[in-house]
């Protein structure tokens, strides 16, 4: 059965925040606020959390997974970014956007899309997810928790124990963040591409609202 922390929105308390990252650490799947939905979250090098995510998700490679960073450096060692894209990124984070980047090689095949090799990247506003993966100190293995057979991402901390709680080990409880999903920007070609239109503000990227 999952554990249940409930924790300040925007003031988290460390010591909580350092249980959860630990238990990110050990493999655990965890169900965490954001800036844009609630999330599970993985260590991104252990794959029996990530087959877990996806069973959870029902995803197959097809799907881009999201790298939650703490702030450009850590884009900049999992993604190829030119001085463009690196300007584009800078001015809407940390916000409700993900960028798709081409990875680099370094990175395990499992976490890049199939057929592209590329990967998504997003640097959070919300105070927990900060404190998490700052903790974590690397990138965190993140989804939505739009589970295959609902309209909408999960978005109360008690439903997602009440749905998740033999799925997940934690669930980080800071309040309700909606379901609007982040803004989704392709950032592969030679202009960005809006590929989903979220929360993040087009504004932002330079883009027509």
């Amino acid at each position: 059965m999952a554990q249940f922390f409930a924790i300040h929105p925007t003031h988290p308390q460390a010591r909580l925040v350092r249980r959860a990252s630990e238990i990110v650490a050990q493999g655990g799947l965890i169900a965490y606020p954001t800036d844009s939905c609630y999330a599970l979250g993985c260590h991104l090098g252990d794959v029996r959390a990530l087959t877990r995510l996806r069973r959870v998700r029902a995803l197959d490679e097809r799907h881009h997974l999201t790298l939650m960073c703490s702030d450009l450096a850590q884009v900049a060692s999992l993604a190829l970014v030119n001085n463009v894209q690196y300007r584009l990124i800078k001015a809407a984070t940390p916000g409700s956007f993900t960028f798709i980047l081409r990875a680099r090689r370094e990175l395990p095949r499992r976490l890049l899309h199939a057929r592209r090799k590329t990967i998504g990247v997003r640097i959070p506003s919300h105070p927990v997810a900060r404190a998490l993966v700052a903790e974590l100190g690397e990138p965190m293995l993140s989804a939505t928790p739009h589970l295959p057979q609902d309209p909408a991402p999960l978005s109360d901390p008690q439903e997602i124990r009440a749905r998740l709680e033999h799925d997940v080990d934690l669930v980080v409880d800071a309040g309700s963040c909606g379901t609007e999903p982040t803004t989704v920007v392709d950032l592969t070609g030679d202009e960005p591409v809006v590929l989903r239109r979220g929360r993040g503000d087009l504004v932002l990227i330079g883009a027509a609202g």
